[in-house]
């Protein structure tokens, strides 16, 4: 059986480290995507999401492994993670402390 090669929707070192919020807000306003805060503590899980509208996420402190589609995603600071519309998602906290992330909508 031959399986599918999964696409690669995270862009490693998009963002320059440290990472700034504004310098994401205004590259992802230029690509239509809104951009919007969240702090989650060590372990924060959120579950089975699904949207109807393309997501962009990129840490700013910490580590996400986020579940697409059966494949896992890695993301750390400066990494930019893209999830296509209507893809159930989930993202986990992976990070020993907490982790500080942007997301946004287009």
């Amino acid at each position: 059986m031959i399986k599918a090669i999964a696409r690669d929707f995270v862009t490693r070192g998009r963002f320059a480290r440290p990472v700034g919020a504004a310098a994401v807000r205004a590259d992802w306003q230029s690509r239509g995507f809104s951009c919007e805060n969240f702090v989650d503590p060590p372990g924060r899980e959120w579950n089975d999401f699904v949207h109807d509208t393309d997501e962009l996420v990129t840490v700013i402190e910490g580590r996400l492994r986020v579940l697409m589609n059966g494949n896992i995603h890695e993301i750390e600071e400066g990494d930019e993670l893209f999830i296509p519309k209507g893809i159930r998602h989930s993202v986990h906290n992976v990070h020993g402390g907490t982790t500080r992330w942007l997301f946004g909508y287009g």
